[in-house]
């Protein structure tokens, strides 16, 4: 999704920094000076690129939104919290480490719960692709994007 979102906003091409791939620009033409970045390390380690980031672009916690899937949503539904739990998702606890804080902006984007909640199968599931038909996958993208634009220019609210 935040590919999605960097391609709408013509954002130039990535580049190496803080463990993860950073572009930066406008969201859009006259849009709010964004900064895009993806952490390239384990999901669980994602707070270290996001802190170091954030630092050096001296991002208010208020402004960071973070993209992440949730297994507490059924596919396709999408909310925006700030702050709140962490729900056992290691990625948020993480982020919440590197930024000292969990007050920052949550897009969570449903891919639903298998049916247990054995450790192994819960993992697999958010690890592999998704059983959803390919169109599908791709609506709930450019829905979560439309969601991160709206976000980012100020005009959502938390739901």
């Amino acid at each position: 999704m935040a590919n999605t979102l960097a391609a709408r906003w013509e954002l130039p091409r990535a580049r190496e920094m803080f463990g993860g791939l950073v572009s930066e620009g406008r969201a859009g033409v006259g849009g709010p000076r964004v900064v895009v970045l993806l952490p390239q390390t384990y999901m669980n380690e994602s707070g270290g690129p996001v802190g170091l980031a954030r630092g050096q672009y001296k991002v208010a916690l208020g402004n960071v939104l973070v993209i992440h899937d949730e297994i507490d949503l059924p596919f396709g539904e999408i909310q925006l919290r700030t702050g709140g739990g962490l729900a056992g998702h290691n990625g948020l606890r993480s982020v919440k480490q590197g930024l000292g804080n969990a007050d920052f902006r949550r897009l969570r984007v449903g891919v639903g719960r298998p049916d247990t909640t054995d450790p192994e199968v819960v993992s697999r599931h958010v690890l592999s692709r998704f059983d959803e038909p390919a169109a599908d996958v791709r609506a709930l993208v450019e829905r979560a994007a439309d969601a991160g634009d709206k976000t980012v220019r100020g005009q959502a609210r938390d739901g």
